[in-house]
């Protein structure tokens, strides 16, 4: 016998499904799930009200409160757009507000000049090591290199080019390396050879922004091998938990050992690391590269490299073309020290003051591009140096610059030739065995 209203009644509950209104381009849905308008980004906080009362009768504010005050401003930062507000990652926008501020504040005075630009460096570490020690993304960094590069195109148009001694094709060179390195990034922004774990359901990267699933079976059971979705220990829980974690391949020393990672539920591949950062295990992982907000891992540490040799050449370039211009018959390395006078208008000052600020930020990444270069030559990654330094392993090479753990150095020749050719051999996928 045929029941004829086993079906209806879910008809009727779809049918009685309050269908959502569409949003205008001002309105979004907060983190409370309830419909909110950017107009009203200051309305009904109550932390907010109750740190301004604080800070305004000079009483201390709590840690929680400050969180609570910052995650509510970051939910209702939105700009206007089609189909509803979209969310503005807050940490874009100190870099937008303060670099112009500070280099302005700095070409008043020597003085001024010396401690603003001693301080941005010190800031920018403290920011660095303040979000690393909390495992968070920012995108601050990138904010901050984006905007400098724009800013500092910007100057040279408008204060450099118009005294005539930078020619059309001169500006054209550098306008292309401008447009070169942001290519690059754009490369190294891409997929750096995140591992997949074949018995999840999610395809899409997220750019490593995508935590990985089954955390809480990994609470349940302190992350053993042989769990499923649900926490549970299958068939091969016991026998593959003893050799999972750590398995040597047998034949070739070449062949390293593959170990399981707990948090993404696979087998890693030699070479490969866990990414607290990105929350993903990464294939040939070298670093996590605040300035990209990705890891530098086997499919887009060429183009990284690629992007820091484009960007010391435009930049020593940028520099030449400026110091040539404010300080006319001085060579680049007297002119950046002594140059007479360059206070005396604020066009110049301003000039000089943009240069100091590329050189510090051009010795930081010709430092990080040297390391990259010694570390290629010797075939060894960040990750792995950090790990032989731990564990107090492999020989400390060119005055402790260096530390080589030994296990893939083929000479130098051979390890740029490997270098060379990451991401184009095809490779094997050791999770696709696990259950």
């Amino acid at each position: 016998m045929t029941h004829k209203g086993g079906v209806k009644p879910a008809k009727k509950n779809k049918a009685e499904e309050p269908e959502l209104e569409p949003l205008c381009c001002c309105e979004y849905i907060d983190r409370n799930g309830e419909k909110n308008h950017v107009a009203a980004c200051l309305c009904d906080c109550q932390d907010l009200d109750e740190g301004c009362d604080r800070w305004i009768t000079c009483k201390s504010v709590q840690p929680e409160t400050c969180e609570r005050i910052t995650e509510t401003l970051s939910d209702r930062l939105r700009i206007p757009w089609l189909r509803g507000a979209k969310k503005v990652n807050i940490s874009i926008i100190p870099p937008l507000i303060l670099l112009p501020v500070f280099l302005r504040v700095a070409s008043w005075h020597f003085v001024l000049g010396v401690v603003v630009l001693t301080s941005l460096p010190v800031l920018a570490l403290w920011y660095y090591y303040l979000t690393h020690r909390r495992k968070e993304q920012t995108l601050f960094f990138l904010s901050l290199g984006l905007f400098s590069l724009g800013y500092m195109y910007y100057v040279f148009l408008q204060e450099v080019v118009p005294r005539g001694r930078v020619g059309p094709t001169q500006l054209a060179l550098l306008t292309c390396g401008l447009f070169l390195i942001l290519f690059a990034l754009y490369r190294a922004k891409k997929n750096p050879g995140y591992l997949r774990n074949p018995a999840g359901n999610d395809r899409s990267l997220g750019g490593g922004q995508m935590e990985c699933q089954n955390r809480k079976g990994q609470e349940k059971t302190k992350g053993f091998p042989g769990t499923d979705k649900s926490g549970s220990l299958n068939s091969r829980t016991l026998k593959d938990g003893l050799t999972g974690s750590s398995r040597m391949l047998a034949g070739s020393p070449t062949k390293m050992k593959e170990d399981w990672c707990a948090k993404c539920q696979l087998v890693r591949p030699a070479r490969a690391w866990h990414c607290r950062i990105c929350g993903m295990c990464v294939r040939r992982m070298d670093h996590h590269c605040v300035w990209i907000n990705s890891c530098v891992g086997e499919s887009n540490h060429q183009a990284f490299v690629l992007a820091l040799s484009i960007f010391l050449l435009t930049s020593l370039y940028g520099i030449t073309l400026t110091l040539d211009t404010i300080c006319r018959d001085r060579s680049v390395f007297t002119a950046l020290f002594y140059c007479p006078g360059v206070y005396a208008n604020y066009s110049s000052a301003l000039s000089f003051t943009c240069v100091w600020y590329s050189v510090i930020v051009t010795t930081g990444m010709a430092y990080i591009f040297l390391i990259q270069l010694i570390n290629i030559s010797y075939n060894v990654t960040e990750r792995e140096v950090q790990q032989a330094l731990r564990q107090k392993t492999g020989r400390r090479l060119l005055c402790g610059l260096v530390v080589d753990p030994g296990q893939y150095n083929r000479g130098f020749l051979r390890n740029w030739h490997l270098f060379s050719t990451l991401g184009t051999r095809p490779f094997h996928h050791p999770a696709e065995d696990i259950v």
